[in-house]
Order: structure tokens, then sequence, then C-alpha cells
């Protein structure tokens, strides 16, 4: 059965193949970049795969919680069903690491956008959806005050703690829902593969960013990921496993969402 999905940061790396791949297997694919020319550019590529599904595309920036909102409304109005919402799009460092309401954008970026446009998208994802979410090997205990942007990190920790924060909202939302929503899933696709964030932070070009993609459209598709919500999927070894213990943690999951949604109320003010 051909499926509907949005990915997030599907303009290169990791997102750009999994649509290539979802694409060329005919289901629909909702492309989601921030750049208007690069995902244009995107869109018609994948348009003319041979064989291929349906491709749209939605600009947005998710450092600005109104174009992450006004996105979700945008898919809304087209469509009344999403199979799967993986959102693979992250940032891990930048010229500019506060956002105009002064939090860390990678925190926004990697965290706090996920979260708010998986919960503006759960009308449309019934009990047999899933939400992708890109997790990382990295993973590093959460600041709350780094998260609410009253401290500063660098680079390597706010990407850490944000990927940590990620995978600690899954599977608190993941418990929440139960069987009334999508399953959740945190996901590492593998460490080290070649993509932006690797280079920047390691400068090395890294692997082979098909592996990434594979196992994506393997949480896609797969039986393997049908009853497996609030479980994270560790590619480096190839199967489940235990994510950091502070997302086993329910108080600690429960501190980190209730800063999440603190910053939402905020900024909607």
């Amino acid at each position: 059965m051909k499926k509907t999905i949005l990915i997030t940061g599907a303009t290169d790396g990791i997102g750009l193949e999994t649509a290539r791949m979802l694409v060329a297997l005919g289901h629909t694919v909702l492309l989601h970049g921030r750049n208007p020319e690069k995902l244009a550019n995107v869109e018609t590529m994948l348009s003319t795969l041979p064989d291929g599904g349906v491709v749209e595309s939605y600009v947005a920036d998710l450092s600005d919680m109104t174009g992450v909102e006004t996105m979700a409304k945008a898919v809304t109005e087209k469509h009344k069903k999403l199979d799967v919402l993986i959102n693979n799009a992250g940032v891990y460092s930048t010229s500019t690491p506060l956002t105009k309401d002064g939090l860390d954008v990678r925190f926004v970026v990697n965290t706090i956008a996920p979260y708010l446009l998986t919960k503006k998208l759960l009308p449309l994802l019934d009990a047999s959806g899933r939400v992708i979410n890109l997790s990382s090997a990295a993973q590093f205990p959460v600041d709350p005050a780094a998260l609410a942007g009253k401290a500063e990190l660098s680079d390597g920790a706010a990407y850490a703690e944000s990927k940590l924060a990620l995978t600690m909202w899954s599977r608190h939302m993941a418990l929440s829902l139960k069987n009334a929503g999508p399953s959740i899933i945190a996901v590492n696709p593998k460490s080290m593969l070649g993509t932006k964030m690797v280079k920047q932070a390691y400068g090395v070009a890294g692997g082979d960013l098909r592996i990434g993609a594979e196992i994506l459209t393997r949480a896609t598709l797969s039986d393997e990921f049908e009853g497996v919500s609030g479980q994270y999927f560790d590619n480096d070894i190839g199967q489940f496993a235990s994510p950091h213990p502070d997302a086993l943690n329910p108080q600690k999951c429960e501190e980190i969402v209730g800063v999440i949604e603190e910053i939402l109320t905020q900024s909607a003010r």
C-alpha cells in the first residue's frame, strides 16, 4: 500500500537520500526545506524518477515556531491523512546560534520544532501511523537551563543534549498516547555518515548516506517497526537498544517536556 510521508530536512544528506528511495518506491513524499530554490530543484529532480510517486514541497524555517505552525497548517489543508512523519532536519553548528527569542538554535531545530510539528500533525496520524525521530549516538544529559536558552553550550554539547532531549520526548509522547496515536520511534541512523554535520564536527567525509536512508526507509515501511512505540533503534548495532538512561527516567522526561511546553507557550504570546 502506498503511503504519504513527510520528511523534514529533505534537500540534502540522509533526508534527501530517504526521499529518493521512498519516491522511487512509488510513495507520496512531502519534502520540507528551508531554502525555496534548493527545495524546488529537489522536487523537480525527484519528480522525474521513473515510476516514482507524487512529490510535494513545503518551505519552512524550523528555527521559527510560526514557520513550523504554518507548515503544519499547509500540510493539514492539503491532506486528510499522513502515514509517516520523519523528523530528520538537524543543526550542529551555525553562525547565528541564537534565535530571535534568545534560544539555542540547536535545541529549537533538533528538539522543539519536531515536537511542535508532531503535535500539530497528530490529527492526521492514526494508530497505524509512525513518527520517526532522528536521534544520534551522541546523547548527553540535558541541562534544562540550556534548553530554555538560559545557559550557553559548545556546538558538540548542544547537539548531544538536543538529541537526548528529542529521544526523551519521543518516549514520553509515545507512552502518553498509548494506542490512541501513531508509533513514535527514535532512530540513530548510524554514526559518522557523510552528512554536513559530520563534516562540520569532525572534518571527515563520513560513510555512505544510503546506510542512514535505508534504515529510515525500513522504519517507515517494515513490519519490524510495528508495536515498538517509545523504543530506540540504534543502527550502530542494527537493533533496538537502550537509549541514554535519562530517556528511560519518566520524571526526567516529564521535566524536559515541561520545559518544551513552557517555551512554546511563551513563543505563542
